[in-house]
């Protein structure tokens, strides 16, 4: 079992941000920047949702980047997040296996 999935899905918050990402057009407002589905939402927004400061909010992006299960795109200034669809479907299928 990788550490830093494990690490991942020990959250709460993270797991939160997994969710809202699944659907960004649901849970977050239009963005100026960035398309929500195409480009990702903006790390501003998901601190926001959070209710977290942005270098929490940071963190825990960090640690879901680290475990494979997002990615980041940066345009302009901002960092915008997507989940990593092939890599969670595998985590899932790792998680349900017998180990």
């Amino acid at each position: 079992m990788d550490v830093d999935l494990v690490k991942a899905l020990a959250s709460d918050k993270r797991l939160l941000i997994l969710e809202w990402l699944r659907d960004p057009e649901r849970h977050f407002r239009p963005q100026r920047d960035g398309d929500l589905v195409r480009d990702g939402v903006c790390s501003l927004f998901i601190a926001e949702k959070l209710g977290v400061s942005q270098p929490t909010c940071g963190e825990h992006l960090k640690v879901l980047a680290k475990a494979g299960l997002i990615r980041g795109t940066k345009i302009r200034q901002w960092v915008f997040y997507q989940r990593d669809e092939d890599r969670i479907t595998k985590v899932k299928e790792m998680l349900s296996s017998d180990w």
